[in-house]
């Protein structure tokens, strides 16, 4: 059965930089599953997996376009330290969601210099090329109700409560 629009997808995947370092991996966990076609992915690896089968392996390089986005300097603010509730314990590397002008965003702290604290709301891979290892685990058809809601139901996937 091959990769297309609706069919329920396993696979086992390692997510590197272009320096090779490992950013994600489903090793030592489960293979993620997802529907294709349904935005579940970034739409490059979706792209990638179309019209493969199981037991497929695939590499592929995607660029940010198809990935996590182009990064926007729109999206990087800087704040005076005195704005966060405790403003000693404030950290690079720490990440945080803010009511913004346009909703919800997730903020990651990239600089702080004396009271200024740089906050960037890109999406941490953004700008970046992905470069996926991909073993296709499985192809199955989606039920009714994977189909309605989205995502993936039983043993392997998401559980309704």
């Amino acid at each position: 059965m091959q990769i297309k629009k609706d069919k329920v997808v396993s696979i086992h995947y390692t997510l590197t930089d272009d320096a090779g370092k490992v950013l994600d991996s489903s090793t030592g966990r489960g293979p993620l599953f997802y529907i294709q076609g349904h935005g579940n992915l970034i739409p490059g690896l979706e792209e990638a997996l179309e019209g493969k089968s199981k037991t497929d392996k695939v590499k592929t390089s995607i660029p940010p376009e198809k990935g996590y986005g182009v990064k926007m300097d729109e999206m990087i603010h800087q704040i005076s330290r005195s704005h966060f509730e405790e403003p000693e314990s404030v950290e690079v590397g720490m990440q945080f969601q803010a009511e913004m002008d346009h909703g919800m965003q997730h903020l990651t702290v990239t600089a702080i210099e004396g009271d200024k604290v740089t906050l960037d709301g890109n999406h941490p891979l953004a700008g970046q090329t992905l470069h996926f290892d991909v073993d296709i685990v499985d192809v199955r058809e989606a039920s009714k109700e994977e189909l309605d809601h989205g995502h993936v139901h039983g043993p392997e996937g998401h559980h309704h409560h």
